[in-house]
């Protein structure tokens, strides 16, 4: 696949080092993530975060690798860290290269020594391995590794008061119990020494900027050391949940070969050649995991701290999965949530990534239609339909007839529903920044959709479908009446109605209505869902993503900034969003007439991110951006529906490489 390469000037300083970030996954929800300098700057930065099998979410075990080499007097430390008022030691003074080309790389030049140390994770195993190359010009140096180490929630921080650890030395490292219930393992061919001790005071700037708690202790179990000759010496640490004392160099190196090949695997079985889809298509693996309580597939919705969700997962199912042709994880995905459908809900989260699912969500469920129309159009699997045909059956009927949350169906065909039900749900103090109770114009556009959709899939299983097109002619013949604003000229985004019955219409210029246009089936004439593209043009778009809403607004907030609750209240005020760039692009062809310049102009939109893969999230795409220029990233440094849908429009929109 297609590599990343970083030089000097992107890490010049400590500030620059830690606005780039590098994560990889492990495919049972685990990963390896820091900043590309290797200082932590988050809570949730660590070169093992495990998802243990008997433990909700996620925990810090290994924090970092501090690389030291003395000869005679000079020492070289490698490593990076904030502390209160400092950064010591300043390690990334010695990095030359950053490289992602499958897993990171980084090259070390301090004095007569070159170093290059790669990180990469089993798949499928809680295990992270590091792989050391260490070219001496001087005989005699000494090369220590001095393991940071914790065992807390990978969402907060620990003080060496709160947990104690105790190890025992093994023949090729050390084995660590924590007094919370952890235990793991670190492993190498360098000889270990125990030495225990706590650093205190580790800063983190980004949870410091994000109003969170950013300090904390990490305790250091030892040191692991070896003697460096002339010439090229070759070194490996692993961390494990797993007893891994028998790991040696050799067969660290097969794992690592065995990773290339599995990740050089998934773009050749994907079919694409393009240079710009193969570093989407290899931000795309990480987000698929096997869920720890049905051993089926699911997607992590965001890196670092989100769970799965499905609304994210059914939007990004088509870029994730679709598209590279992962047709079995496809399948695994739809099924996971299908199995979950309670009163005709596709599940809003797990929480915690493995909890009890929650069901807060009006939009899953029509998003899970859609996902599996689009799987059965890469696919032809009429099979698999119709194992899925009761959950689409039971959608519909539960919505039309009335479900949880106040979802139902209305006397004009319509969809409403509770607050803080749609894809627009943050809350400050419990309180829907955006509530959007009442009917949404995206909803009904999923609802008419869904309608059409099951009515075709239907057909094909045998199915009785005639109730489905009664239901979308009713939704088709009020759409218009009820959210066309004849004077912005595009949709209102809800219609609700106050404590006395009277009808409320909410003109806010905001996305959704993007959807009433780029769903397969619509309910507009072509001049009305061009005035809606032409409409979201002008007030929305951004080089990065549609705004969330209109910037002469009073209700804009065009920063993405400061505590929670800042950031919560211009999540949706504002907030640039990439995934909403799929559907923009999709519309965009459409209304044009699949024109070349509108082909054109969406190629360039697309590929624009081809610089922000270097820039935050290496390698990925991040969450959000600020609504104002010059449009600075910011939310999680990796989210699924964000690369899915960029990844999709490219492809399918831009390629035309379709089913």
């Amino acid at each position: 696949m297609s590599g990343i390469r970083l030089g000097r000037d992107s890490f010049r300083t400590y500030e620059e080092g830690i606005k780039k970030e590098w994560i990889t996954g492990n495919g049972i929800g685990g990963y390896a993530s820091s900043t590309i300098i290797g200082a932590g700057a988050r809570t949730y930065h660590g070169l093992l975060v495990a998802a243990p099998a008997n433990s909700p979410g996620r925990v810090l075990l290994l924090s970092s690798l501090d690389e030291e080499i003395s000869y005679n007097e000079e020492v070289y430390q490698l490593a990076t860290h904030k502390y209160p008022g400092t950064v010591y030691p300043e390690g990334f003074t010695y990095l030359s290269r950053f490289i992602l080309a499958p897993s990171p790389l980084w090259v070390y030049q301090p004095g007569d020594f070159t170093v290059k140390k790669k990180i990469f994770m089993v798949h499928n195993s809680n295990t992270t391995c590091i792989l050391y190359e260490v070219r001496c010009r001087r005989d005699g140096a000494l090369l220590r590794i001095f393991p940071l180490v914790n065992a807390r929630s990978f969402h907060g921080t620990t003080r060496s008061r709160d947990i104690t650890f105790s190890q025992k030395t093994e023949t090729e490292g050390v084995k660590l119990e924590s007094s919370n219930g952890f235990t793991f393992w670190l492993s190498s061919n360098l000889q270990y020494h125990a030495d225990p001790k706590w650093y205190y005071n580790f800063e983190y700037d980004i949870e410091k900027e994000r109003g969170l708690a950013f300090q904390e202790d990490n305790f250091n179990p030892g040191y692991f050391e070896s003697r460096l000759k002339l010439g090229t010496s070759y070194f490996f640490i692993a961390a494990s949940t797993e007893n891994i004392s028998s790991l040696s160099f050799e067969k660290a190196e097969e794992l690592y070969t065995r990773e290339v090949y599995r990740q050089n695997l998934l773009a050749f079985n994907s079919r694409l050649t393009e240079p710009f889809a193969l570093k989407l298509l290899r931000a795309t693996d990480s987000f698929i995991v096997k869920h720890p309580l049905t051993g089926e597939k699911t997607i992590i919705a965001g890196y670092p701290w989100f769970s799965d969700w499905g609304r994210d997962a059914m939007i990004s199912l088509p870029g994730l999965v679709l598209i590279p042709r992962r047709f079995e994880d496809a399948r695994s995905i739809l099924k996971n949530f299908a199995s979950n459908c309670r009163r005709g809900l596709i599940p809003n989260n797990f929480p915690a990534f493995g909890g009890e699912p929650i069901y807060n969500t009006v939009d899953a469920s029509l998003w899970f239609i859609h996902a599996l129309s689009r799987y059965f159009a890469y696919t032809e699997d009429l099979l698999f339909l119709s194992d899925m045909w009761e959950t689409v059956e039971d959608i519909i009927d539960n919505y039309s007839k009335g479900t949880d949350f106040g979802i139902a169906m209305d006397s004009d065909y319509l969809i409403r529903h509770g607050p803080q039900l749609t894809w627009m749900d943050a809350k400050v103090n419990d309180i829907p920044v955006t509530p959007r109770a009442g009917k949404a114009c995206e909803i009904n556009a999923l609802w008419y959709n869904a309608l059409r959709t099951a009515s075709g899939l239907g057909d094909l299983l045998g199915k009785e479908t005639s109730s489905y097109e009664t239901l979308a002619a009713g939704a088709a013949s009020n759409f218009e009446r009820v959210f066309w604003n004849p004077e912005a000229n595009c949709l209102y985004d809800t219609v609700s109605e106050d404590g006395e019955g009277n009808q409320i219409k909410d003109p806010s210029i905001r996305p959704n209505q993007i959807f009433a246009v780029a769903l397969p089936y619509t309910m507009l004439s072509p001049d009305k869902e061009k005035a809606i593209v032409d409409r979201v043009e002008k007030d929305l778009l951004t080089p990065f993503g549609l705004r969330t809403l209109s910037m002469d607004n009073p209700s804009y907030v065009g920063l993405y900034r400061g505590g929670p609750e800042d950031r919560d209240s211009a999540y949706h005020n504002g907030t640039v969003w990439p995934w909403l760039l799929g559907p923009y692009v999709k519309a965009y062809r459409k209304v044009n007439n699949y024109s070349k310049k509108s082909l054109e102009d969406m190629r360039a939109l697309l590929q624009g991110f081809d610089t922000h893969l270097e820039t935050a999230g290496i390698g990925t795409v991040s969450e959000v951006f600020d609504g104002n220029f010059p449009y600075s990233p910011g939310g999680c440094i990796a989210q699924a529906w964000s690369v899915a849908e960029i990844l999709r429009a490219y492809v399918e929109d831009v390629l035309g490489i379709k089913p």
